[in-house]
């Protein structure tokens, strides 16, 4: 008699437990469900499939056509509605691979990928770098130190008497380092005091541009060096928040221009400052007007329907879209209301709740922004709006060639 136990009463293997997963919302949903921790002073730390992976490292970064983000958020989001596939017949008979491949028989662990990615981005970190452009007066710093809950950009609320408007765009960017949930981010806040407070504001979209373009040059230099870097410095844009003036009309043919010019080299995203200025009709009405003009100038913002890479993409992105710009209000100053204390701005009438959805877009802008779509931002700034400078300088050289430490050195004396 054969001592071989049959196949059906053969014990299954033993399934590892799954790798702990930080409580937020999916990252396959553009805005995560407004309950209490959006309302709320407190931001949850991301889950693992929402941690950017730096770019530069060499390492598995470049695992879809658009980079990491997709890979990693998608490849999170199987992983765990499908527990039954890799547990080796819990409610199917195997798991096929798409490309008709062997049937697996037990759990391998290849999920643990995403973990693995998430553990070495909580050891080395990310670089985000964020640019507002405005000009002065439209609490371009309040928002940026609202969206990340600290003092990231310079507080200014407008030009003192003895303070001089400068007579050409400046630009000026502060770094920090913030860490969340044991992750640690490196954020530079870029922006561009005197921009649109000339008298005459011709062509003063140059110096931004001209700042965007060499960091991709620095950047590039870096690539080409014979013995480069194991992970290159990344200062490059990322995102550059326009702040639009809340007139209700029309936008500035100043508006129109920069967007037009420079939205082939940067992630823009318009904003629509002040938001507590405009009644919610008046506000709706001119979102439209601001949408309407934007189509018949034929300027696209981010996130740009070339860009979608599926259906699912589309579909997040297309109400995204529909919600753009988002009309907010910024402030880092806290009142009680309703036994609780909340981000807000006192008026006459009231308090204005920044985090609250009913009082302006501020929490779907900060949720778009960093929890849903912050490492796609970096990637569509590395493989769209970066490798078309790249191979443009390129062609131009017939080539880069190698740069060494002491090239570098001199050009940057």
């Amino acid at each position: 008699m054969s001592d071989v136990v049959p196949p059906e009463v053969r014990p299954k293997p033993a399934v590892p437990a799954k790798p702990p997963s930080v409580g937020v919302p999916s990252p396959s949903s553009p805005f995560p469900p407004q309950g209490p921790g959006v309302g709320g002073v407190g931001v949850s730390a991301p889950p693992p499939s929402a941690i950017p992976v730096p770019i530069g490292s060499h390492g598995p970064s470049h695992v879809s056509s658009h980079g990491v983000g997709h890979g990693v958020s998608h490849g999170a989001g199987h992983a765990g509605s499908h527990p039954a596939a890799h547990s080796g017949g819990h409610g199917h008979s195997g798991s096929h691979s798409s490309s008709g491949g062997s049937t697996l028989l037990g759990y391998i662990g290849i999920d643990t990928i995403i973990e693995q990615m998430r553990k070495k981005t909580m050891k080395t970190g990310f670089d985000f770098n964020i640019m507002v452009v405005g000009h002065s007066g439209l609490g371009k710093s309040t928002l940026v130190n609202t969206l990340f809950k600290s003092q990231v950009s310079r507080k200014s609320a407008g030009w003192a008497r003895d303070e001089k408007i400068p007579k050409t765009v400046e630009i000026k960017a502060v770094s920090h380092v913030i860490e969340e949930g044991g992750v640690k981010m490196k954020l530079t806040v870029v922006d561009t005091p005197g921009f649109g407070d000339q008298i005459n504001n011709d062509n003063c979209w140059e110096p931004i541009s001209k700042y965007i373009n060499e960091q991709y040059e620095k950047f590039l230099k870096e690539e080409v060096n014979i013995t480069r870097k194991k992970r290159i410095p990344d200062t490059r844009m990322h995102c550059c928040l326009y702040f639009i003036s809340p007139t209700g009309h029309s936008l500035r043919q100043l508006d129109l221009e920069f967007m037009k010019r420079l939205s082939h080299s940067v992630n823009i995203i318009p904003v629509i400052a002040k938001a507590d200025t405009m009644t919610i009709e008046e506000r709706q009405e001119f979102k439209q007007r601001v949408r309407k003009e934007l189509e018949m100038s034929g300027i696209e913002f981010y996130p740009q329907k070339e860009f979608d890479e599926d259906m699912e993409d589309k579909s997040d992105n297309d109400k995204i879209r529909e919600a753009m710009p988002f009309a907010v209000v910024g402030s880092d100053k806290e009142y009680q209301v309703n036994g609780k204390r909340v981000l807000g701005r006192k008026t006459a009438w009231g308090i204005v709740e920044v985090e609250n959805p009913n009082h302006c877009e501020f929490a779907q802008l900060r949720d778009f922004l960093i929890r849903s779509h912050l490492q796609d931002l970096k990637e569509v700034t590395h493989n769209i709006h970066y490798e078309t400078y790249r191979a443009k300088r390129l062609n131009e050289n017939g080539g880069l060639h190698p740069i060494s430490s002491n090239d570098t050195q001199e050009s940057n004396l």
